[in-house]
């Protein structure tokens, strides 16, 4: 398992954490601690797949990345991306909400979808973000098309600022209603 560190535009793929912590000591503004040395151990060390972000001061962050990729050519052209494979070495079959969603079916589909709209407060002038349920029944050719006709449609209608679900996560649903006549 290979490190990458950035820190801006400093940036390096190592294969220990020896290497990376000489990476992070020839950034004078990171001040390298013994703290520091064992978190960075430590997470190397663990099972967490996740990115970890360190604060160098306010706002000011850098990250470490675990990574199979053994350049950093592949890492930029994700080219060692961890969930495409078992741990046999065996590709992993899709899952089945994508396969379910990519289908091609054409016809009626009623999709629901839970997002967060903005909505003015009325008195105040501010702004916050509603948890918002819509249903729609919409002509599409597969699952992921309801889904796109459907935030196509939402995006004209509400404020910029509101957020969408993906696709393929628990707020977003549908089922195919029939063949369009």
């Amino acid at each position: 398992m290979n490190l990458y560190l950035r820190y801006f535009d400093q940036e390096t793929l190592v294969s220990s954490v020896n290497e990376a912590i000489e990476f992070l000591k020839g950034i004078d503004e990171i001040g390298m601690n013994p703290d520091l040395e064992a978190d960075l151990r430590e997470y190397a060390a663990s099972d967490l797949l996740y990115p970890k972000r360190y604060k160098v001061r306010q706002r000011v962050y850098f990250i470490v990345i675990k990574t199979e990729a053994a350049t950093m050519l592949d890492f930029k052209e994700k080219r060692a991306l961890r969930n495409s494979f078992d741990g046999a070495g065996h590709e992993k079959a899709p899952s089945p909400v994508l396969m379910k969603l990519n289908e091609e079916r054409d016809g009626w589909y009623e999709g629901a979808m839970d997002f967060k709209r903005v909505l003015l407060v009325p008195g105040t002038g501010k702004f916050q973000y509603r948890d918002t349920h819509f249903v729609a029944r919409v002509r599409a050719h597969s699952g992921l098309d309801c889904y796109n006709r459907i935030v196509d449609y939402l995006r004209s209608r509400v404020d910029e600022r509101s957020q969408f679900p993906s696709a393929k996560g628990k707020n977003f649903n549908f089922t195919y209603l029939g063949a369009a006549k």
